[in-house]
């Protein structure tokens, strides 16, 4: 038997390694106390313990490598909650669900998100790739509303409402309202309840009020 068969399986291992190593860096890199500004794909490429080049040869651009992350965050932390949403048979229990699966995505990579969507607004490329993530929040958003209205459970469903749920629904008003203080699912019923509101649906978890701060 030709070794080679063997070889290529070697070869193939080792780039899925330094891939993977590759994002772990620049996870830890983002996730780290550090100016946002100070993100490149040299500091990657250093953490990583790899040259710069083979970071744009896996990735082609820091546009790529932030996708590739923003792909691997999004394959551990929602894409099977996301599924489970689509998959539920009432509307309502539907967008309940998809609503859940992103506050609990927001919620499990606060800091490495935030610091994702920080990039954005710094450069325009980065910007370009989280708005298309962003446009398909909306279209889930939107598949989640035409179930509810061809149940006749709501409505019909504008343009100007799915952009009020999909603000409703962002990572930045799910930061907000988690702050310091609030855990992930106090947040997440108050944005289900904003969701549900906006619909003129009746609330199915009344948000929780936060007790009163100590003096001390």
């Amino acid at each position: 038997m030709s070794p080679r068969p063997y070889r290529l399986g070697q070869r193939e291992a080792a780039v899925e390694a330094t891939r993977t190593r590759i994002l772990a860096a620049a996870r830890d890199l983002l996730a780290a106390d550090a100016d946002i500004a100070s993100f490149t794909v040299d500091t990657v490429a250093h953490h990583a313990g790899v040259a710069r080049m083979t970071v744009y040869y896996r990735f082609e651009s820091k546009r790529g490598l932030l996708e590739a992350l923003s792909d691997m965050l999004a394959t551990r932390g929602l894409v099977g909650p996301l599924r489970e949403a689509f998959g539920r048979p009432d509307p309502l229990e539907g967008l309940d669900a998809l609503v859940s699966a992103f506050c609990g995505f927001w919620a499990s990579d606060r800091i490495v998100i935030r610091r994702l969507r920080a990039l954005a607004a710094l450069d325009r490329d980065i910007g370009q790739s989280i708005h298309a993530r962003d446009l398909r929040r909306r279209e889930g958003l939107r598949t989640m509303c035409d179930r509810l209205v061809k149940a006749g459970r709501t409505p019909e469903v504008g343009e100007n409402q799915l952009d009020i749920l999909t603000t409703i629904t962002s990572f930045e008003v799910f930061d907000m309202l988690a702050g310091t203080s609030r855990g992930e699912k106090e947040a997440a019923d108050l944005v289900a309840h904003l969701v549900r509101n906006e619909l003129g649906l009746a609330a199915a978890v009344r948000p929780r009020r936060r007790g009163p701060r100590s003096s001390a």
